[in-house]
């Protein structure tokens, strides 16, 4: 890989390839989360139950990542570097998956959504919205379940990661660790008590432009990205063996466990989610952390999931929202629609692959050709 390219990535420092790994099971567990919405009848029924955990894994995954890369940079890299840095990363999968979406709308029609009811104008606009991360509001989002991302539902949590790399960058860098331990203590609470006290008994909040959801994204932001960044400060690897394979089962069990205390006692459920992210993701990211592979099996494994991780969690949700369609079109049962299921993760796997050889990894290097070189420059002239 080109130092150009290494450059697009977040550092030059070593991969922690088990988190790596880890990141790639969880986009797997999204992936069949999503797959299952076409047969739940709301949050209560709904298998895979807990899948939508793995967006808070991801906050604060990044926020470990983010601050192990850049935590000691700060003193030769201005903030413009790091945001363009974080845009390189993640910015071209945002497009391409609102362009996919785009590309699919008109064939994904069912009595869920009227498709055929949305002008060539309107789906344009869209479409520059969810390529720019412009959030659409209830009311006004062209699929009619007010969604933000209408083209790309997923594309939700980018919008919160992005605001996370800001914070991070005009502010959380900057703060003590005492005081950066006070914050997610502070937003832990803040999450745990909506979780518990709320009227949906989860934290699958987020994805639309209303209070519950803007404040429930907000919290799982606001506690998960900067606990992962406190954690890159306070980490202290131990050694584990057999770590990929231990987190990647912890993983899929948490996220398959059914939901927990039905429409009756919903703070059961809430405070199994507050486990979850208070207590097992920093858990498994300190795990995964530590770990290192010894076989070459499992370190390929490790890299594969790792690097389709991201394309796949950007591109496989315009084909659910195909699966979703011809399911409630067909009016078909899971055992009918399974080799359609298959088909759609594993050509997702197939397409993410592909986007990130032909497209993301191409784009980031033409990118960071143009964008990081004065950076790299001034790098060089202080010796980083």
């Amino acid at each position: 890989m080109s130092d150009t390219l290494s450059s697009a990535f977040a550092d030059t420092k070593p991969h922690y390839n088990i988190l790596d790994g880890l990141r790639g099971v969880a986009a797997l567990t999204v992936v069949c989360f999503h797959l299952f919405e076409a047969y739940a009848t709301s949050h209560l029924d709904q298998k895979i139950n807990h899948g939508y955990l793995a967006v808070d894994f991801f906050f604060i995954l990044s926020g470990f990542v983010v601050g192990y890369a850049y935590d000691d940079r700060w003193k030769t890299m201005r903030i413009t570097d790091f945001l363009k840095r974080r845009f390189i990363r993640l910015h071209p999968m945002v497009v391409l998956g609102a362009v996919i979406g785009a590309v699919m709308f008109y064939f994904q029609g069912c009595s869920v959504w009227d498709v055929s009811q949305v002008s060539v104008m309107a789906l344009i606009l869209a479409t520059l919205m969810n390529a720019f991360l412009i959030p659409a509001t209830p009311g006004m989002e062209i699929r009619g379940v007010g969604e933000m991302y209408p083209l790309n539902g997923p594309s939700w949590s980018l919008f919160f990661e992005y605001m996370g790399n800001i914070l991070y960058a005009f502010f959380l860098h900057k703060l003590s660790t005492k005081v950066l331990s006070i914050l997610v203590l502070s937003a832990g609470c803040g999450l745990a008590v909506f979780a518990l006290c709320g009227s949906l008994g989860d934290i699958c909040v987020g994805f639309a432009l209303t209070e519950e959801n803007i404040i429930g994204g907000s919290l799982r932001l606001l506690f998960s990205f900067p606990a992962g960044l406190l954690l890159s400060r306070i980490f202290k690897p131990v050694k584990v063996r057999g770590a990929f394979w231990i987190g990647s089962f912890s993983i899929v069990i948490l996220s398959a466990i059914p939901r927990i205390g039905g429409s009756e006692h919903l703070w059961m459920n809430g405070l199994y989610d507050t486990i979850c992210f208070a207590v097992a993701f920093p858990l498994l990211v300190c795990l995964g952390a530590s770990g290192k592979t010894t076989d070459k099996v499992t370190t390929r494994v490790c890299k594969f999931l790792g690097d389709i991780s991201y394309p796949l969690y950007m591109v496989h949700y315009p084909f659910i929202y195909l699966y979703y369609a011809w399911v409630k079109n067909e009016h078909l049962t899971f055992t009918q629609s399974l080799p359609g299921a298959v088909a759609l993760v594993a050509g997702s796997v197939v397409l993410a692959y592909l986007c990130l050889k032909l497209y993301d990894e191409p784009v980031r290097r033409w990118l960071a050709k143009h964008l990081l070189h004065a950076y790299g420059s001034r790098s060089n002239r202080n010796g980083g």
